[in-house]
């Protein structure tokens, strides 16, 4: 319940208070916004499967998230930008929609 609580505040002090981030932040954010997301369904599959553990999800989420914005940053430094950032999120795309699979079975199996 905490966590849903955290969360709707969270969303509600970003509608009221309307942060901005650098231009330089722009190709990195939404690669990091959808690699949080894949951490976080993560979670949620591993509470589904009674295997969570809140290291594990600290790691998982700060190390995806570090992960993807490194190769958006290398794909920068080498001229392929766009092409390895669209890659990056295509693939964690599908990480997203197999996990989905995944907590939607289970919790039709509940």
């Amino acid at each position: 319940m905490i966590p849903l609580l955290a969360l709707v505040l969270g969303v509600v002090a970003g509608l009221l208070l309307g942060p901005s981030a650098p231009d330089w932040l722009d190709p990195y954010l939404p690669v990091a916004v959808v690699a949080a997301v894949d951490a976080a369904l993560g979670a949620a599959r591993s509470l589904v499967e009674r295997t969570f553990d809140d290291r594990e999800f600290i790691v998982s989420f700060a190390s995806n998230v570090v992960i993807a914005v490194l190769l958006v940053l290398l794909g920068d430094l080498i001229g392929l930008g766009g092409a390895l950032s669209t890659a990056v999120v295509v693939v964690l795309g599908i990480r997203i929609f197999t996990t989905a699979t995944v907590l939607r079975r289970a919790l039709i199996r509940l």
